[in-house]
C-alpha cells in the first residue's frame, strides 16, 4: 500500500483516482457479443457459454429437479445464515414502501403519485472467483417486496452446467421466477433483447467483471434500463487514534479480496495507526486463502494522513467511496457530515461485511465516485411513480389564466387554446 503523508487539496483528485478500467477496449468484443445475442437467440448464448464458460449446455433453464438438488446440498448453517439475512433484507427495504398523498396546490386542483413495480426485471449474479448469492437476497428481495411480476435471473454454471447451490437456494428463498444458465455479456444481451428461453426484461441489476459492466452500460443506451454505472468494489476507512489497527486492516483486507482491481483507502489523522495498520495489513494477508487477490488489489491502494478530521471529511466526500467505515472517538457527529457515500459504516464493531450480507441494508452501491450523483439499490430501484392529476371547475379558473399567458409567451398557441377552450364552457 501506497503511504502518502499530508496531502495538499490540489493533490486530491489525482490521489483518489481508481484504478482505470478503459472500456473502449472491450466496446468491439462486447458489440460482437451483444449483436449475435439479438440475431440468433438461445443459440448464440449456448456457443458462447462454450466458448467463454468452457460448458457445453442442452437448454439454458435451471429445471426443477436441479432446484431441488440444490436444496439437498446446501448445508443447514448457510440455509439458516441465508434465512437469517433475507429476513433482515426484507424488514429493511418493506420500510421503505412509498406512501403517496393527495395534495391540493390550489383550490380544484388535486395532484398526486402513485408507486407502480418495473414489470419484469432481470438479476445478473457472478458465479466466478466467488459466487455471490448474497448478492440474489439483495436484488430479489426488494424486486419481490415492490411487485415485480417477473423476477428472471442469469448466472454462469460451472464446468459440469451446474450452478452453485446456494445461489439456486437463495432464489428460491427470495422469490425469483425464472433461472437461467448465462454469464458475461450473453447474458446481459440476452435480458436486454430477449431469446426464445430468456424473457426481455425493463431494467437490469447486478455487478460483474469489465465486460459485464460494458454490456450494461451498452444496452442501457437503447435497450433497457440498468440499476447503475458501476466499476471496481472499494472501501474507505476513516480512523483516528482511538480505531483498533486489527479492525480497521480486517476492513481494508475483506474489500481487497473482492477482485485485483479493487481499492481500499485508510484516511487517518493519526501517524501511529497508520504504521500499526501497514503491519497488520501484512499479518492478516498471510492468512488468507484469497492472499494473491488482495495483494494484488492492495498495489491500487492508500494509507493518508492528513492533519485533521475536518480534512479527512472533506476528502472523503471528494473520494465518494461506495462503502465508508467510520471508526473514531466522535463517529455519529462525523456521520452527519458525510454526504458522498455508498454506505456508511460506524462504530468499532460495525464491518462492512455486514452490510454485504446480513444487516438489511443494500451492497449494490455506486462505485467510481458515482456516490456523488446515485444511490445505491433500494425498494425505489424496482418501481416507478406515476403521477395524476384532477382538476374542477374552481381549479381551470384559478390556475387557467397563468396557464394562457405562459404557453403564450412560449408560442404554443394549441397549449394555450386547450386551456381557453375549457374557460369559455365553465365561465
Amino acid at each position: 500500500m501506497k503511504k502518502i503523508l499530508y496531502p495538499q487539496p490540489n493533490e486530491w483528485a489525482e490521489l483518489l483516482k481508481r484504478p482505470v478500467m478503459n472500456m473502449e477496449t472491450l466496446r468491439g468484443t462486447v458489440n460482437e457479443v451483444l449483436d449475435r445475442i439479438k440475431a440468433e437467440g438461445d443459440k448464440a448464448v449456448l456457443d458462447y457459454e462454450e466458448r467463454f464458460d468452457k460448458v457445453k449446455l442442452e437448454s439454458l433453464a435451471v429445471s426443477e429437479a436441479e432446484m431441488m438438488e440444490a436444496e439437498a446440498l446446501v448445508p443447514i448453517e448457510l440455509k439458516a445464515a441465508i434465512l437469517m439475512a433475507q429476513k433482515n433484507i426484507h424488514t429493511f427495504h418493506a420500510a421503505q414502501k412509498f406512501e403517496g398523498k393527495k395534495v391540493e396546490t390550489v383550490p380544484g386542483v388535486t395532484c398526486w403519485q402513485k408507486a407502480v413495480a418495473i414489470e419484469k426485471v432481470g438479476l445478473y449474479i457472478p458465479g466466478g472467483t466467488a459466487p455471490l448469492f448474497s448478492t440474489v437476497l439483495m436484488l430479489a428481495t426488494p424486486a419481490k417486496i415492490a411487485g415485480c411480476k417477473e423476477i428472471v435471473l442469469c448466472t454462469p454454471p460451472n464446468k459440469e452446467g451446474k450452478v452453485n447451490p446456494a445461489i439456486l437456494y437463495a432464489a428460491q428463498v427470495a422469490g425469483v421466477s425464472k433461472i437461467f444458465k448465462a454469464g458475461g455479456v450473453q447474458a446481459i444481451g440476452a435480458m436486454a433483447y430477449g431469446t426464445e428461453s430468456v424473457p426481455k426484461v425493463y431494467k437490469i441489476f447486478g455487478p460483474g467483471n469489465q465486460y459485464v459492466m460494458a454490456a450494461k452500460q451498452q444496452v442501457s443506451l437503447h435497450d433497457v434500463a440498468i440499476d447503475m454505472p458501476a466499476g471496481p468494489s472499494e472501501v474507505e476507512v476513516l480512523a483516528d487514534e482511538t480505531a483498533n489497527p486489527a479492525f480497521v486492516a480486517a476492513d481494508l483486507l475483506s474489500q481487497a479480496e473482492h477482485g485485483v482491481d479493487s481499492q481500499v483507502v485508510l484516511i487517518t489523522t493519526s501517524e501511529k495507526l497508520m504504521k500499526e495498520v501497514e503491519y497488520e495489513v501484512q499479518h492478516q494477508l498471510s492468512r488468507l486463502p484469497r492472499w494473491e487477490i488482495a495483494d494484488k488489489a492492495l498495489s491500487n491502494s492508500k494509507l493518508i494522513l492528513v492533519n485533521d478530521m475536518e480534512e479527512a471529511i472533506a476528502m472523503t466526500n471528494e473520494y465518494a467511496p461506495e462503502h465508508l467505515i467510520i471508526e473514531t472517538r466522535d463517529y455519529m457527529e462525523l456521520a452527519e457530515k458525510v454526504v458522498n457515500a455508498g454506505s456508511v459504516f460506524l462504530g468499532p464493531l460495525t464491518p462492512e461485511s455486514a452490510g454485504d450480507y446480513a444487516s438489511g441494508t443494500n451492497h449494490t452501491l455506486p462505485t467510481n465516485g458515482y456516490a456523488q450523483a446515485y444511490s445505491g439499490v433500494s425498494l425505489d430501484s424496482f418501481i416507478r411513480k406515476i403521477t395524476f392529476q384532477e382538476i374542477t371547475r374552481e381549479g381551470i379558473l384559478n390556475i387557467g389564466p397563468a396557464i394562457e399567458v405562459m404557453a403564450a409567451n412560449e408560442q404554443l398557441d394549441a397549449h394555450k387554446n386547450a386551456v381557453t377552450v375549457r374557460l369559455n364552457t365553465v365561465k
